[in-house]
């Protein structure tokens, strides 16, 4: 593997999404969403059939990593304090204090990235994470990609619309 992208759905047009996956020659595609759905028309691409045939027309290789979404009880964390602080999530710019320690704790702390690399094959130049949120630092696809670049020394890249 060479390089680590993220990039969320929130803020991109269909044409748009494509085009910056293919652009930064993503080959791999991990879906670290807890839900593969998305609402309204607007991301209607990023539902999980249709986004998996559009990726498999693009010749980029799909997963789903459900392991790595976070529980909604890890979610309720920072709803609490996107509430607390009049946040809506969609406009949300960094994840909490508290998400980041229980993500780290749940998900992080036993994830195993041998494996996880051994499951993408060695046919893994360009890694993307996907999740929803626009912002990269609002999401734990962040946590994830700052994870697997510490351990496999790898450049992250966060693709925004």
């Amino acid at each position: 593997m060479k390089k680590i992208v993220t990039t969320g759905v929130y803020g991109f047009n269909e044409t748009g999404f494509f085009q910056a996956l293919i652009h930064a020659n993503v080959d791999t595609f991990c879906d670290i969403r807890l839900h593969r759905g998305v609402r309204g028309a607007r991301y209607a691409f990023a539902n999980s059939g249709r986004l998996q045939r559009r990726l498999h027309e693009s010749g980029i290789r799909y997963f789903h990593s459900k392991e790595l979404a976070p529980a909604r009880t890890l979610r309720a964390i920072q709803w609490q304090e996107d509430k607390t602080l009049g946040i809506v999530k969609h406009r949300r710019e960094a994840l909490g204090q508290a998400f980041i320690t229980a993500y780290e704790r749940d998900c992080l702390a036993a994830f195993d990235v041998s494996a996880f690399v051994a499951m993408l094959g060695e046919e893994t130049q360009v890694l993307a994470l996907c999740c929803v949120e626009s912002e990269p630092q609002a999401c734990h696809r962040s946590l994830l990609a700052a994870c697997l670049a510490r351990e496999l020394r790898l450049p992250v890249e966060h693709i925004r619309p």
